[in-house]
């Protein structure tokens, strides 16, 4: 413990935050094996970007709709026992996809939902355990550190799997990487039994919280701006690993750009969580998202394998100077609002449900723009408009206000009384 905080600058760490970052990292190792290989394992049996929106339609649909229930599940047990749920159903889409082999593009919505599943129950735990374990004055070290293992893990994995696949004939290298992934998930499930027990109580505040909105200024500009995030991540997801691949013909050039993406984010994510300090967040927005939106440029036109790396390494200098500021504003705009403490879980789902919203609208989006326009033409009309997201969050963050730090002060000066407060004194 003392050499990880001599190492990393903090004296504040403990080791549930540190059991966290390690679980984190162990799952985004597995996903990042995996995850852009799944894409292109299916893009591969149908030719169809439609196809894809499809498998991914059902992915962003379902997830929304299992952080509702997962919520409630937080409230009645352990966020342990969610965290560990929603890793196994991961492990049963890998399995899944093993089974059904060369007819998974048959399955298309089922394992779509299932990966959905999967990620709502994991996404929402491990958001909760991160506003519970990490205070304010950790939470950008946080952010910014698992970026770090996250970028490492998507060195490892992708360039790994590229290698394992081009090697190995036919579908046996898809066979193996998908097998080494449930493998770390079972690594992070173990580690997770280490974690202090986090059973939870009181009454599931789901709608109450999104009526929050109305009343709370911030968190209705936070979970605005969520929704504009989601909107390019809908389909930029997908559309940019089938175009390397397309590109360059190969897992192996797939597994060089996610090297190159990933091995910048590394050097971009500990530079930032070192160096970006709370009075520096908004400036860090506004350049990351401008980043974002000019790195579409590189590649709208012509899309070839040296501008796909330059793209690569933009958007990982970018995404870094966005996220660990945005995330760390998030969390102190719900640690700020109502009831933070006892409602933390249904803070968590309503933000994913904006989150959400906006990558289904994304990839609806998408759909319509290919009928519209075509296939080439679809796609260059939904960069231009979707792409714009993360530069949108700006103009949304940048009217947050807090006044002296105390959340109860802040919220009665951010909205009137509720109908069921009127009459009530301040405490």
């Amino acid at each position: 413990m003392a050499f990880f905080q001599k190492l990393t600058g903090q004296e504040q760490v403990n080791r549930d935050l540190l059991l966290l970052l390690c679980i984190g990292g162990f799952y985004a190792l597995g996903v990042s094996l995996s995850n852009t290989f799944v894409n292109i394992y299916l893009w591969k049996q149908t030719g169809d970007f439609r196809d894809l929106a499809l498998y991914n339609l059902a992915v962003v649909t379902m997830q929304p709709l299992t952080f509702i229930f997962a919520g409630r599940m937080a409230k009645q047990i352990d966020r342990i026992l969610v965290l560990r749920l929603g890793v196994s159903c991961l492990a049963v889409f890998f399995v899944t996809v093993l089974l059904v082999g060369s007819r998974a593009h048959q399955y298309l919505l089922f394992l779509g939902a299932l990966l959905g599943v999967g990620y709502g129950f994991y996404w929402l735990a491990f958001n909760v355990l991160t506003f519970e374990i990490t205070e304010p004055e950790t939470r950008d070290f946080f952010n910014g550190f698992f970026g770090v293992l996250t970028s490492s893990a998507g060195m490892i994995g992708p360039i790994a799997a590229g290698y394992i696949i081009s090697s190995l004939h036919g579908a046996k290298g898809y066979t193996f990487v998908f097998s080494l992934s449930l493998g770390l998930f079972l690594v992070a499930v173990l580690l997770s039994f280490f974690l202090k027990r986090r059973p939870a109580a009181g009454k599931y505040l789901f709608f109450r919280i999104l009526k929050e909105r109305n009343e709370n200024r911030n968190w209705r500009l936070i979970t605005n701006a969520h929704f504009f995030q989601g909107l390019r991540e809908g389909t930029f997801v997908f559309i940019i690993s089938v175009l390397v691949y397309v590109t360059s013909g190969s897992e192996w050039a797939l597994g060089k750009f996610g090297l190159v993406n990933s091995f910048t984010s590394f050097i971009a994510y500990y530079a930032v969580s070192r160096l970006i300090k709370r009075e520096y967040r908004m400036k860090a927005i506004l350049l990351g998202g401008a980043l974002l939106y000019g790195a579409i440029f590189l590649i709208v036109f012509h899309p070839t394998y040296p501008r796909l790396i330059l793209y690569a390494i933009t958007i990982a200098i970018a995404y870094p100077l966005l996220l660990v500021p945005y995330s760390s504003l998030t969390f102190d705009v719900i640690g700020k609002s109502w009831k933070s403490a006892e409602a933390r879980v249904e803070y968590i789902v309503v933000r994913e449900l904006f989150l959400n919203a906006g990558r289904v609208a994304s990839i609806l989006a998408f759909l319509a723009a290919v009928a519209l326009f075509g296939e080439e033409a679809g796609i260059r009309v939904l960069m231009f408009v979707c792409g714009a997201g993360h530069l949108v969050i700006y103009w949304f963050v940048r009217r947050i206000r807090f006044t002296d730090g105390h959340p109860e002060r802040e919220r009665l000066l951010l909205r009137p009384k509720l109908a069921g407060e009127r009459g009530r004194s301040p405490v």
